[in-house]
């Protein structure tokens, strides 16, 4: 029924990689408060585990918690180059659609310059028409003065108001 138009973000989302999707999902993911809950329920049962449950020498990771301390390494590095990943899309996603505002912009100023122009055009007939009233001695009791025709008017009008055929006399 209704044909929906579709905007240049989601064509741009169309043309996308799993690769560049994937940072996307990631980005947001690490970036939200969900994320930060996690990470710190799993660090917190990281610490407990090891010190109170496997108190032992069973624990994998004892007190420093060396192992701990380089997966957080790695998520580390992981993390930094999926936010650089991200931030490069995220520039030319900002790029691209600046240069359609600006587009856009331009496209706008030209429909504008031309509505002024025609403001202009009528501005001017207003100034012509406000002259012509104010000088009552040229003016018939009509409004306009005799053989004035209008623009668009290809008959004239004789003193009474009747209408006259171009090119008769009267």
């Amino acid at each position: 029924m209704s044909e929906r138009r579709s905007t240049w973000h989601a064509r741009h989302k169309e043309g996308l990689n799993r690769g560049e999707r994937a940072a996307d999902v990631l980005r947001n993911g690490m970036g939200s408060w969900t994320f930060v809950g996690l990470f710190i329920a799993f660090m917190a049962g990281w610490a407990m585990v090891n010190s109170f449950v496997l108190a032992s020498e069973a624990a994998w990771d004892p007190y420093p918690y060396i192992l701990l301390n380089l997966f957080l390494s790695m998520l580390a590095g992981l993390q930094g180059a999926i936010l650089l990943i991200a931030a490069k899309r995220q520039d030319a996603i900002a790029a691209a659609m600046a240069r359609h505002d600006y587009e856009t912009d331009v496209q706008s100023k030209l429909e504008i310059d031309r509505l002024m122009a025609i403001n202009s055009q009528q501005l001017e007939l207003l100034e012509e028409l406000r002259s012509m009233l104010s000088q009552p001695a040229a003016v018939e009791p009509g409004g306009l003065p005799p053989d004035t025709r209008l623009q668009g008017d290809a008959i004239g009008r004789d003193h009474s108001g009747n209408a006259e055929q171009p090119g008769a006399s009267g």
